[in-house]
């Protein structure tokens, strides 16, 4: 009877203390304290949200916007250059081809073995205060051919016949033959020059 009493006794004594079974309601408790803390950590969606519009990746995605736009502008229409105005091939005498010397806005015309060109473009040669303006608005084939641009090689008579060159050599008429090919290259050839009284004649200025 005492051992069973004994036994009763000790049993009393430890109602006080609950019985726990190894791995049960201890583990159970570690857990739950594990998930609170771990759920406590994890970062809420607001800040989530605002951390991924920042300044920065604001200018980036406007920049790559941007950029994206310029890839896929269609491309803007090529612009064709203005065409020069017409010229019309007409027959000159040498008063007609005088005016065309540089002066009151007028083009630059010279004529070199009956033919005229337009010389425009290299108006700081061959119009007013240029190195050649002697030979603007006037026949310059003896003054090329003998390499001389004083007013001597220029026909003094514009209503006289023109100058026919027969009395230059062949090392004259070459060097002419060669002014006339760069003229050719550059310039326009816009009429041919006749004497005064030729049927073909314009007196046109």
């Amino acid at each position: 009877m005492n051992k069973i009493s004994g036994s009763m006794d000790t049993k009393e004594d430890g109602c006080d203390s609950p019985i726990s079974h190894p791995g049960t309601s201890g583990n159970t408790r570690v857990r739950k304290t594990h998930i609170t803390t771990h759920l406590n950590n994890l970062p809420t969606n607001p800040s989530s949200s605002a951390s991924v519009f920042t300044p920065i990746n604001l200018v980036l995605l406007s920049l790559f916007a941007f950029l994206v736009y310029l890839r896929l502008k269609p491309a803007a229409p090529p612009t064709l250059p203005r065409a020069p105005p017409a010229t019309v091939f007409r027959t000159f005498t040498p008063p007609a081809l005088f005016p065309y010397n540089g002066l009151n806005n007028m083009p630059v015309y010279l004529a070199v073995r009956g033919r005229v060109f337009d010389v425009t473009a290299g108006r700081n040669f061959y119009g007013p205060g240029g190195p050649y303006a002697n030979f603007a608005g006037r026949d310059a084939s003896r003054g090329l051919a003998c390499g001389s641009f004083d007013e001597d090689m220029l026909t003094k008579d514009l209503d006289g016949p023109l100058d026919t060159l027969e009395d230059l050599d062949a090392e004259k008429m070459e060097a002419l033959r060669g002014w006339e090919e760069r003229f050719e290259e550059k310039y326009l050839v816009v009429g041919k020059l006749v004497p005064v009284g030729h049927p073909e004649a314009e007196e046109k200025a």
